[in-house]
Parts: C-alpha cells; sequence; structure tokens
C-alpha cells in the first residue's frame, strides 16, 4: 500500500501506475486521503466481478449455455467388466 499527494501523482501518474500494479496507492489532497488507485484486476476481484464456473453454471435469468459435444461412434478398444 502506498500513499501520494495530489502533486506528485499529477507529476509522475506512471510511477502511481506502477505503484497500483503492487497494491492500492491511496492519493491524498491536503494530508486526507480523497482517491485509491488500483489495477482492473484487483477493482474486479474486490468487487466480486470474476466469474467462476459455479456463477456461470448457476445463472439467476435460467439461461442455456450451448454445449453440442461431438458423438462417440467407435472405441478404440472393447470395455472389460469384471
Amino acid at each position: 500500500m502506498a500513499t501520494l499527494t495530489s502533486r506528485e501523482f499529477n507529476q509522475d501518474t506512471g510511477q502511481a501506475k506502477r505503484l497500483a500494479q503492487r497494491g492500492p496507492v491511496f492519493i491524498t489532497d491536503r494530508g486526507k486521503p480523497s482517491f485509491v488507485l488500483m489495477s482492473v484486476q484487483a477493482y474486479r476481484k474486490l468487487a466480486g466481478l470474476e466469474a467462476s464456473i459455479v456463477s456461470s453454471l448457476a445463472q439467476a435469468d435460467g439461461g442455456e449455455i450451448p454445449f453440442d459435444p461431438p458423438r462417440v461412434t467407435s472405441f478404440s478398444r472393447p470395455a472389460r467388466l469384471r
């Protein structure tokens, strides 16, 4: 976690972006935190926007996922049943 003044942020936004790759960057106005700069990946994780297989399969709208697997017509060897 890093802290930059508004002046430092305005003078070197590249540095702020580099710092944000490592963690949140607090930007202060007159000594008080006013903004937070973070990577999109960190924001998505924080906001719960990262899609997981569970959330994709449990669609609230009941939408269908197209799935058309190829039909298996022959096996390379017979199955052994014991």
